[in-house]
């Protein structure tokens, strides 16, 4: 069996050696087994899948509660598999709705951009217009945001 350091944990894994430590600590994963000489923790490749689930699962931005919940119903199998469908659809819509406002944001600013690009331009007409489509993204941030 292949035992690894933290260090070693903490390349594949993409996870910090603090945060390797932090996760035991707080039960997400472990307890790690340690070395009977040194007293280092020694990863197997078990551990190291449970983090490589909680590393995607913190990426996405899924919370420490949520990682506790998703890392229990791993282990009863099937019958969690509603709960992880809820938690993770749940976290989509998060997404869905992060991703909508960042479209918004992204259209304001290619707008705003534009009403400068009219000034700069000295084009009258142009400005107007760009300044409409600014206004109209405020509105369309508003109702993302609320």
């Amino acid at each position: 069996m292949t035992l690894l350091t933290i260090q070693n944990a903490s390349q594949r894994s993409r996870l910090s050696e603090p945060t390797l430590r932090y996760y035991e600590e707080i039960g997400l994963i472990g307890p790690i087994a340690r070395d009977e000489r040194s007293g280092h923790r020694r990863y197997r490749e078990q551990d190291l899948d449970d983090l490589q689930v909680l590393a995607c699962l913190r990426a996405m931005g899924v919370g420490i509660e949520d990682m506790r919940t998703y890392q229990a119903n791993r282990a009863k199998g099937r019958s969690a598999a509603g709960e992880q469908r809820d938690i993770l659809t749940r976290h989509a819509k998060r997404i869905e709705q992060e991703i909508a406002t960042l479209q918004v944001h992204l259209r304001y600013l290619e707008a705003k951009a534009g009403l400068w690009d009219a000034r700069d331009r000295g084009d009258g007409p142009g400005e107007e217009a760009a300044a409409s489509r600014v206004h109209v993204l405020l509105d369309q941030l508003e109702a993302v945001l609320s």
